[in-house]
């Protein structure tokens, strides 16, 4: 009979192991832009996106596929392809992270621009439809601006986090605020400090840049609204810098 029980024990326990290292990975999806995007002339410059260093806070089963890219806006990935090509990807308990903002702020810039209402309008629509595909979705606000005015740091998004937030509370979606995080880390350490993680611009980030804010987003995965990416990223002892690989399109 203990034998039984024994052979019984041990065939279940290799099944569920066998199941485990079998199952296939969840894909998280990154739509933003150039803060967000992976830059593929590492030795041009030393810009790079956070998602593209996100591995480094990498612990379990799942596919980073970041479609992210300069100059993106809400209304350029719609319009563009982008959108498209991800929501043709997507699959059930997939997630996306849409972190969009930048450029649809730039009011000169006819291609990419669009007005507070519309950009809404425009994150309502690409959260209904990756929700149509069972995935779940993750909003973000965008990245600080590296912006000092007599040693003080201020705001330079406008009205555009606080859009993302309504969006996430009227859809019922996680948000990641790192507009707040980002811009309350410059107002900490301060204008020399922080120089080291934005490139030149002071809009794009360096490799520590895109570490820090990983973190940022990362700290924010261990809440109870992210449960469904439980034991996918965790904040190490010690970063281990790791990139992602590009995305074949």
């Amino acid at each position: 009979m203990k034998k039984t029980y024994l052979s019984f024990l041990l065939l279940f326990v290799g099944a569920v192991l066998f199941m485990s290292a079998g199952k296939k990975p969840v894909t998280l999806f990154l739509v933003g832009d150039s803060t967000m995007a992976d830059n593929l002339e590492l030795d041009a410059t030393a810009e790079r996106g956070w998602g593209q260093l996100l591995p480094s806070y990498q612990t379990g089963n799942v596919v980073i596929a970041n479609f992210s890219g300069a100059k993106e806006s809400t209304k350029s990935v719609l319009l563009e392809g982008t959108w498209k090509e991800v929501i043709n990807r997507l699959h059930r308990k997939d997630i996306v992270f849409i972190e969009l903002g930048h450029n649809d702020e730039q009011s000169l810039d006819v291609q990419h621009y669009t007005t507070v209402d519309v950009y809404e309008d425009n994150l309502m629509t690409m959260v209904k439809e990756a929700q149509k595909k069972g995935a779940k979705v993750v909003l973000l606000t965008p990245v600080a601006r590296r912006y000092f005015l007599d040693s003080v740091a201020y705001p330079r998004h406008g009205a555009y986090p606080e859009a993302v937030r309504r969006v996430a509370k009227r859809m019922e979606v996680p948000v990641i605020d790192l507009t707040a995080k980002s811009e309350a880390w410059l107002v900490e350490v301060g204008e020399d400090a922080s120089a080291p993680y934005y490139a030149e611009d002071n809009v794009n980030l360096t490799e520590d840049g895109a570490l820090l804010v990983g973190r940022m987003a990362v700290e924010d995965l261990q809440k109870k609204e992210f449960k469904f990416m439980k034991g996918l990223f965790a904040i190490p002892d010690s970063v281990e810098v790791r990139y992602t690989t590009p995305v074949q399109r």
